[in-house]
């Protein structure tokens, strides 16, 4: 990613991040942050996706795939969604909150894969590098490059996200999927709350 943000935008954006997951959890009602006392960068159109960890284990994880609104806006969203909205967890409860670590994943415009026989296409992805989607009609399953720190093999890889899709896992060798790729700028939280 070309444009990294500063160390303090990052710091910012976790910020607000926190905030809105302290927000959320408790009740209480979002206020989009004010974009003109945000850096401008916070300002522009951004895609993120938010995940909450617990002790190294996933406990939410919400996100966009292309920029619809300022990045500010997309990361409070998308904390509070991985808070309460991952329909794979219960809601986060407030006793969680001090446990809880933030991640911030900045994406990059998702680029069409071209391939001919399926068998490439293990070898045309860059495992740690590329975020991929696979695309089936109006269904779309994505993993995000840090993914790959679980499921290093590009086949096993396909297969968990055809699973992902509601597909069976080996259906990105028998049939033509849209594929698309990008990457991200991840930071996350320092310390514990």
């Amino acid at each position: 990613m070309d444009d990294q943000l500063q160390e303090n935008e990052r710091e910012l954006l976790l910020t607000i991040a926190r905030q809105a997951l302290v927000d959320a959890v408790s009740g209480k009602r979002l206020r989009k942050p004010d974009l003109d006392r945000l850096p401008e960068s916070l300002g522009q159109p951004g895609a993120t996706f938010v995940t909450l960890t617990a002790g190294g284990s996933l406990r939410g994880c919400i996100g966009a795939l292309e920029a619809s609104q300022p990045l500010a806006w997309d990361v409070q969203e998308h904390a509070m969604a991985a808070a309460l909205q991952d329909p794979r967890f219960p809601p986060v409860q407030p006793v969680e909150l001090p446990g809880l670590q933030i991640e911030i994943s900045r994406l990059t415009a998702p680029q069409p894969l071209p391939y001919g026989d399926p068998r490439e296409l293990p070898g045309l992805l860059r495992p740690g590098i590329d975020g991929v989607i696979l695309s089936l009609g109006r269904r779309r399953a994505t993993f995000l490059p840090q993914v790959w720190e679980k499921i290093p093999q590009p086949e096993e890889f396909l297969d968990h996200l055809c699973l992902k899709l509601g597909t069976s896992a080996d259906f990105w060798l028998h049939n033509k999927l849209d594929v698309f790729v990008y990457q991200v700028e991840e930071f996350h939280e320092q310390s514990q709350h």
